[in-house]
């Protein structure tokens, strides 16, 4: 068993859980997610599952879209609703000051990753350290807000907006700095993944419907790297690949020239998609290898 499901991954649940989930249910051992969505998080959370968990790492990096909703005048020690209050302020902040405020966070920008994240500090998760009241020293990284929109006003101090983002950006931490912006604080009190990659909300299966009926929801592996260029070699080609071997790019039939890194879908003689090859001067080697 292997391929893709777009898991609508529910409120409340981990991201590990959801992975779990989908495991008990296909019973596949080898099932990874592309991306972790906080628990209080919903929407697309894509599930790879078998030899096509090897292509985890390639999804890792695509932008996602969320929307958000952003209460001002709140602040909290994990930057959404679920945390333990840290402060409240009274305000009453306009659309106009509000998307004068986006503007400041629209495009490239340095982000402070939160302390309640699933990111590592000697080894150690850093919200496992914030659990314990210890607060560490994290590093600023550049993430690239590449689209911030606002959707709705719902009363003075409730912003709804849609956010299209790079990998690695919190949008706890983005509505957090927002609000320190405007001087008021803020925090997250709802979030949904609307898009990752090309996989969309529309595109979702919910656990329930999964469980009725697993397969009728199972992608094919290489709609994960549709975007690559495709090749179909022989059968003396495939049985060298499939055995790890290297194959001369002049004996390939490649519509443009490869570049050095460049990596390709790799199909069969009998049409089936058995992995991904990567160009190295004159040679295409197997980068990784999806078919059984």
């Amino acid at each position: 068993m292997q391929g893709l499901i777009i898991l609508d991954k529910p409120a409340g649940m981990t991201s590990f859980s959801a992975v779990a989930n989908v495991k008990r249910i296909f019973s596949e051992k080898r099932v990874g997610h592309t991306g972790t969505l906080d628990p209080m998080a919903t929407g697309v959370l894509p599930i790879l599952l078998g030899r096509a968990t090897r292509l985890c790492e390639l999804m890792l990096h695509a932008d996602k879209r969320y929307t958000a909703e952003i209460l001002l005048g709140k602040t909290t020690d994990t930057l959404d609703i679920t945390g333990e209050t840290l402060t409240e302020t009274e305000c009453d902040i306009s659309l106009l000051d509000f998307d004068k405020a986006c503007n400041n966070f629209r495009g490239e920008i340095s982000q402070v990753p939160p302390m309640y994240s699933a990111l590592k500090k000697d080894g150690v998760r850093l919200y496992d350290l914030a659990r314990q009241g210890i607060e560490v020293e994290r590093e600023a990284r550049i993430v690239t807000i590449k689209e911030l929109n606002i959707l709705s006003q719902t009363d003075k101090n409730r912003f709804t907006v849609d956010v299209l983002c790079s990998k690695g950006t919190y949008i706890r931490s983005l509505a957090a700095d927002i609000g320190e912006y405007l001087g008021v604080g803020a925090t997250l009190t709802s979030l949904r993944r609307t898009q990752t990659a090309n996989y969309t909300a529309d595109m979702t299966v919910t656990l329930d419907q999964l469980a009725e009926n697993p397969t009728v929801y199972l992608k094919e592996a290489d709609s994960v790297v549709d975007y690559l260029p495709k090749v179909t070699i022989s059968e003396n080609q495939t049985n060298r690949f499939l055995h790890g071997g290297e194959l001369f790019c002049s004996r390939l039939r490649l519509e443009t020239e490869p570049k050095n890194g460049e990596m390709i879908r790799v199909y069969g003689f009998d049409g089936k998609f058995i992995g991904l090859g990567i160009f190295n001067n004159e040679l295409m080697k197997v980068k990784c290898i999806i078919t059984e």
